[in-house]
This record gives C-alpha cells, structure tokens and sequence, in this order.
C-alpha cells in the first residue's frame, strides 16, 4: 500500500470512534483487498464534493453534508437503560463505517450519520456497475456518489441493522427512544423554480432533475402521470364532441318531441315514494338531459376509448424503455439490487428461496373473499338507505316530485363516505394479508399489497355503479305485484327518463368530490399540519445560532412521509383511471374532469413533496411495477363495463331494434316519417289500476283506469312480452360483438405498436457487441451506419457512444 494510504490510515485515530483496522469496514468478511490497490484509495480518500480533504482530517473536524437525521426525545436521557440502548445502536452505526455527529434543540437530540464511501465502492463492486478500469488504463478521477444512491443504501442499512442485543430501530422507535429518522433536503432550488409552483402549471417536468432528486421511482410516476394527462387531451376532445352533439339535438330528438308533447299519458306511481299518477310529458326535461349522453354517438365513443387506452399503454411502455435507457437501467435487475443491499447490511446474508404455501394461499383467499364480500354487502347496505330514504322523503310535500333525484344525490354522497372510510380499512387489511404471507423480499410484498389492495378498492368504488347500471329497476316486479324490502317498501325504481341518467348522476357527483374534494384536502391538510408544526416550534423555543441544527430543524418541522406516501398517489391514479375509463359510455366527460384534474395534481404533488414534506427515501425502478398490470385490467374491463352499459343500461339497443323491426322504416321501408315516431308509446307497458295490491294508497285512483310504466309485459298477464326476450337475446349478441370487436381492436393496437422502439433495441445490441468485442480484446466496435469492412479480429476504429451512468 502506498504512503499516502498509511498517511491517512494512521491520520484516522484521531477521531472519536474507535479505530476499525486498515479493512475501515469492519463487518464485512472480506477485506477491501480484493478491489484494486488503486480503488482503494480512492475509498480511504473520498471523491471531491463528499469527503474530509487530508488537511481538514487533521483537526478532526466532523463533515457538514449528512445522509441522514436521526432524532431522540429529550427524556430519553433520563432513563439509563434506554440511553443505552441509544448509545448501543450508535455504536453500531460507528462500527459499520459512519460518521456521527450530535446536537441539541426544541428538547430533542439530533443525529447527523454519514457513510463512509467504502460501503458505496462495495455496492459498485457488488452490483458489477459500472464496469471497472481496462488493465493498463491510467485511474481516471472519480465521480461523486449521487445523493439518491446514498440515502437509499443508508435507509436500508438503518432499517435491516440490529446491534449484539437484538435491537432494530423500528423497536426503538415503538419503545420511544427514537423519534423519526429522515434524509435532509439539499439542492432542491432548481425544483422549487421551475416545477413545483403553481405558475409552473403547463410547463414540461423535468423528469432528470426530478430522477436526481427523488429517485427513478418518483421520477417514473411523474414522467407516467404527465404522459396520461397528456393522452387525456384527445379522450377529453372526444368526450366533449359527444356530449355536446346531444345540444344539437336537444330539442330536434324525436323521443324527446314524443315525450314533452305526451300530456294524456299517464305514468305508474315509482316505488314507495310516490303515490300519484304523472303525467309522461313531466319528464320532458331530464329526456333532453339524458339524450345529452345517450346518443348514437355513445357506442363510437366507448369503441375510441378502448382504443384510447390500449394505445395510451403502449406508447407509455415506448416512452418508458427511451427513459431507462438513458438513465442506464435498462438491464437493471431487482432482485440483485436487493441480494447486493442485503450483503451490505450483513456479509452473512443468506439467500431466501421462493416458497409456497397451500395452506396461507387457502387463508388468504378465503379471508379476501369475505372482504369482498364486505364490500358487495356495503352496496347492499346503500341500496337499503335509498329505499328508506325515498320512503322518508316521499313524506316531504316540497319533494314529492323530486324525490328520485334527492335519493340518487344523497345516495352518491353516502357512497362517497363509505369510501373514505372502507379505504383506510381496506389497506390495513391488504397489508396483514401481505404478512401473513410472508413475502421473500419488499419487493415482493409491495407487489402483493398492490394486488390485494387495488381488488379491495375496486369493490370499494364501483359496486354501487354496478349494481345502478345493471341491477337497479329490473328486479322491482311491476306496478301489480312489485318486490318490497322486508316487505314493507317498494324497491328502488330508475328515474323517469331511464337508468342512464342515474348512472350519470352518481358518476358525476363521486368523481367529481374525488377529483375536487380529494385534491383539496391533499392540499390543505399538509399545508396547515406544516403550518401549525412551525407555529408550536416557534413558541416552544427561540431560533438556534447552529446553522446546521437549523436546518436539520427545518427539515423535522416538515410532514412526515411514510412507504404508503407514492404509493397512495399511484392508488388514486389508478382509481380515477378506471372512472376515466370503464363507465365512460355512461360519462363522456370522465376524461375532460380528468385532465383538469390532473394538470392540477401534478403541481399539488410536486409542491407537497418539495415544500410541505420531508424527502422521500428514493428508490430505484425501471418501470411502474405492477400498476402497469393494474393498468391492462382496467382497460379490458372497461371493453367488457362499456359493452354491457350499452346493451343494458342505455335506450340504443331498443332504439335500434324499433327502427329496422317494429317502426315506420322496418323491412326496408322508405317513410317521410322520422323512423323512431312512436318509440315512446311501444317501450312503455300498459297498467290497469284495478289490479293495484293498494289502490286506496293510489291518488286519483277513482278516475284513471290504465297507466304506462317502462317494461317489455303483457298487458294481460303481466308477463314478459315476445318483444322483452327479442331485445335480450340483441343485447347479449350486441355485448358479445361488441367485446370481440373492442378486444380485437386492442390487439392490433398492441401489435402495431411494438413495446420498445427498435432505437432502444438497436442501442441494447450495440452496446452488448461493443463489450462483447473489448472482452475479446479485439478493440472498439464501429456505429451501425459503418458495417464492418474487415473480419472479425480488425475492429473497425470508430467506436460507438458510450452510455452516461449517472448511478452507482
């Protein structure tokens, strides 16, 4: 070893820890020998920007950058067997390779801990990037470590370390020796300018700035959150084009002539809240409303949006693979990432094997199904509430003629609670499930919780819409003989004017209070916890003279983040992609509410996590995980949502049907009569009112005779008519053809456009030759615009672009 080693290995016992041997990393079973001399001094050393200069050793003077904070309460002190404990696990730290450094306000300890670079040479060398200096080659000057790179490999020292008496600090941290821990915010101005301000709002991410930051895991959610918002623009277009084709005819719509001039029809009493006889032309109104979005250009649309998503995803995977590729993490791989932090941790890590178990598969599953179950029982519970509620409401004179529509308003808002709630059980459910299972790695488990939790949201979500769109008023019997609840109220029936207008109605109100509501809350409520922390600490104590305390105080006042932190943020994308996507038929304008939304999300996550929130532990990724699965679900569930909304919960089917089998234009008939006259009259059924169950509870019952309500009977026996199984058995072949259709439609999508540009491939290649070729030792490899001219063992001089590493 070299004299200037021995300078600075003897220069080291001046500090306070004890000395650790010339290894200066005392737990590893294997010396640093085994690195190149030259490497190793450059460990013993530093890199410029991040280690003690020979001169400053000297004095012994601590280093003023720190990976991370760890904090201590005051009374902590005072108990001599948890101040030991303390001292034991610092110790610890000490012994690992880390420089510690104490100080002392607002009645608690803080700790500065930073890691000798020999543990982040020992992560290069493990993870064999990047690759080592050619023999012979002169030792060019080293790049510093990133500060993602340093903080990650800390954090996961800190969590998985344990000292001789078997304490981590998650159980100091539960016995109240240790507070919190967190790494300090450095460098983010250039954040703070130009992305995470409100002012910033249509300016492009910089998603390098942000990858160097925070880490590729949250630079890959904003770089596929800006890409959705951006695809979002031509859905949004669409949608509003559909909608607002229904003005158009608004007024011109032959069902809805029919309807406003039909004032000697009279309409059934709905369900238990209404008790008198109304006049069909009364819902003249909410007819146009719902043509507003029940038009032929519904089907089109929902087709556009299968489309939409399929190529959405795929041209994401493009974007994703141009990304990784420059960031040099296309060959990157997550279970050597966690083998090499586990080695750091602990040489005598020993590798877990992948098992299975039947027995915790069956608890899981059945303990998964009773949740979903839960789930399907809380839309049950809200279908009892609308029943009670019109029943309650019908009381009210002032709401006797709206009382379905207060029931569908109140209802959505109640529906909208029960979410709040059932996600915050929802996830601590998810996560004992991913427990007992006991995953091999984090990585693992955090795929598993995605699942799991993702399944029981869903649920959560969409049961009420399910049950609206394909079960609400089909199971109510007729006006003669309808199902009561517990035998006393009349179930639910659909609005006047038809279920879709229910559906858009509840549709509306949950995303809009999710979109609204939500992202006023995930705004408000770190921006008041924040401001009230900086009040209390303000009027606990005076300002510290010690600029380093201040700011490691500045850092602790801001909110704490949690491992759920990105991953609730994922969640909520996810959720608001599937209104965006699998009712869509049903809103049109999901995706424009969307893309508002989401413009406005972007900045609100920025500015939380740079100004309102301590920083979050980065973490490497070369995708989004498994939310891209959750992604592909989504879409063919929405194939499948949409295809039966269509057939189901709409009037185009029946529509249909009338004009090329029963109106004046079937068999091919040329009338000047518009080819739906008459819809309103054939899908009404006649009623005759002395067969009421109840007709005393009946207004007017003495002077109507017959009323019409929305069915396909018989008007003799009440049974369905010829016309109901006809119009089944052309909404179950719609729904198959259309589903055939729309998948097949992705398909192609999916194949046209392939996953990864061949740019990337070509570049994937080229650089495998180019290493291939220098291993050999036959020299650097030319570009693909200059083929080899000579045989294999005559490299062509000109060399192709090496990649620019910017990571460990």
């Amino acid at each position: 070893m070299s004299g200037l080693t021995s300078q600075v290995l003897g220069l080291r016992g001046c500090r306070k820890e004890p000395a650790t041997g010339p290894t200066f990393y005392p737990h590893l079973s294997f010396p640093l020998s085994l690195l190149q001399e030259e490497e190793s001094l450059r460990i013993l050393v530093g890199t410029e920007g991040e280690s003690f200069p020979l001169e400053e050793m000297g004095t012994c003077e601590a280093p003023e950058q720190w990976d991370f904070v760890l904090v201590a309460a005051h009374p902590t002190q005072k108990d001599p067997e948890q101040r030991q404990r303390l001292h034991r696990f610092l110790e610890e730290l000490r012994g690992r390779g880390f420089d510690l450094k104490e100080r002392e306000g607002q009645n608690r300890l803080f700790f500065g801990i930073r890691a000798h670079n020999s543990i982040f040479e020992l992560y290069r060398t493990l993870l064999m990037e990047p690759h080592g200096p050619t023999p012979g080659v002169p030792l060019a000057r080293p790049t510093s470590v990133p500060d993602t790179t340093r903080i990650r490999i800390v954090n996961f020292i800190l969590s998985n370390m344990k000292t001789a008496a078997g304490d981590t600090f998650e159980n100091l941290k539960k016995d109240g020796i240790f507070e919190t821990r967190f790494p300090l915010h450095k460098g983010e101005e250039d954040l703070k300018k130009n992305w995470a301000r409100w002012r910033n709002l249509a300016r492009r991410q910089p998603i390098d700035d942000i990858r160097n930051y925070f880490g590729e895991k949250v630079a890959l959610y904003f770089a596929w959150l800006g890409w959705y918002t951006y695809m979002l623009v031509p859905a949004a277009l669409v949608g509003l084009l559909v909608f607002l084709s229904g003005f158009a005819l608004f007024d011109a719509s032959q069902i809805s002539k029919e309807i406003c001039e039909a004032q000697d029809i009279l309409l059934c009493p709905l369900g238990h809240q209404s008790r008198s006889f109304q006049p069909l032309s009364s819902t003249c109104t909410f007819a146009k409303l719902t043509h507003l979005f029940d038009n032929e250009g519904t089907v089109l649309f929902a087709i556009f949006m299968a489309l939409w998503a399929t190529v959405f995803l795929e041209i994401w995977k493009r974007q994703r693979a141009r990304v990784v590729l420059h960031w040099d993490l296309y060959g990157w791989d997550e279970d050597q990432e966690e083998m090499a932090l586990q080695l750091i941790n602990c040489p005598h890590y020993q590798l877990r094997p992948h098992q299975h178990s039947y027995r915790r598969s069956t608890v899981i599953l059945v303990l998964s199904v009773l949740m979903i179950c839960l789930m399907i029982g809380m839309a049950h519970l809200l279908v009892v509430y609308r029943v009670l509620a019109a029943a309650l409401l019908g009381t009210l004179p002032f709401l006797e003629n709206q009382v379905t529509t207060a029931v569908v308003v109140t209802g959505a808002l109640v529906h909208y609670l029960i979410i709040v709630i059932m996600t915050k059980v929802n996830k601590r459910v998810a996560l004992k499930l991913c427990e007992f299972e006991q995953p091999r790695t984090f990585l693992e488990l955090e795929r598993k919780f995605t699942i799991r939790f993702f399944i029981l949201q869903f649920f959560a979500h969409f049961s009420s819409l399910v049950y609206i769109a394909f079960i609400l008023g089909r199971i109510n019997g007729h006006p003669g003989k309808s199902t009561r609840l517990a035998g006393l109220w009349k179930l639910e029936e659909c609005h006047l004017s038809g279920c879709m207008m229910d559906l858009f109605v509840q549709m509306a109100i949950i995303m809009g209070l999710k979109q609204t509501l939500s992202n006023c809350m995930e705004y408000l409520h770190p921006w008041l916890a924040h401001k009230f922390r900086l009040m209390t600490a303000c009027t606990r104590s005076h300002q510290p003279c010690d600029p380093q305390l201040q700011d490691w105080q500045r850092n602790y006042l801001l909110n704490p983040v949690t491992t759920f932190s990105l991953f609730d943020e994922f969640m909520e994308m996810m959720i608001q992609y599937g209104f965006t996507t699998i009712f869509v038929a049903a809103f049109p304008l999901a995706p424009l509410l969307a893309l508002f939304s989401n413009l406005v999300e972007i900045r609100l996550d920025a500015i939380k996590m740079v100004w309102l929130q301590r920083r979050l532990v980065p973490r490497k990724a070369k995708d989004i995980g498994t939310w891209l699965q959750v992604l592909e679900t989504i879409g063919v569930l929405a194939v499948i949502a949409n295809g039966m909304v269509i057939a189901f919960t709409s009037e185009f089917i029946p529509r249909v049907v009338y004009k090329y089998r029963y109106g004046p234009c079937r068999q091919g008939n040329q009338s000047a009569e518009d080819c739906l006259k008459g819809y309103v009259n054939h899908s009404l059924s006649v009623f005759y009112t002395k067969d009421f169950q109840d007709p005393v509870e009946t207004e007017g019952f003495e002077n109507v005779t017959e009323c019409r309500y929305r069915d396909y009977r018989n008007s003799q026996d009440y049974n369905f008519s010829e016309q109901f199984w006809f119009l089944l058995a052309i909404r179950l072949a719609f729904v198959i053809l259309f589903e055939h259709v729309a998948l097949c439609i992705k398909l192609i999508a999916a194949w046209y456009v392939p996953d990864v540009p061949q740019s990337v491939k070509n570049k994937v290649l080229e650089e495998k030759y180019r290493i291939l070729r220098k291993l050999a030792g036959w020299g650097q490899v030319q570009t693909w615009a200059e083929p080899l001219a000579s045989g294999p063992h005559q490299p062509h001089p000109t060399s192709s672009s090496s990649s620019k590493s910017t990571d460990v």
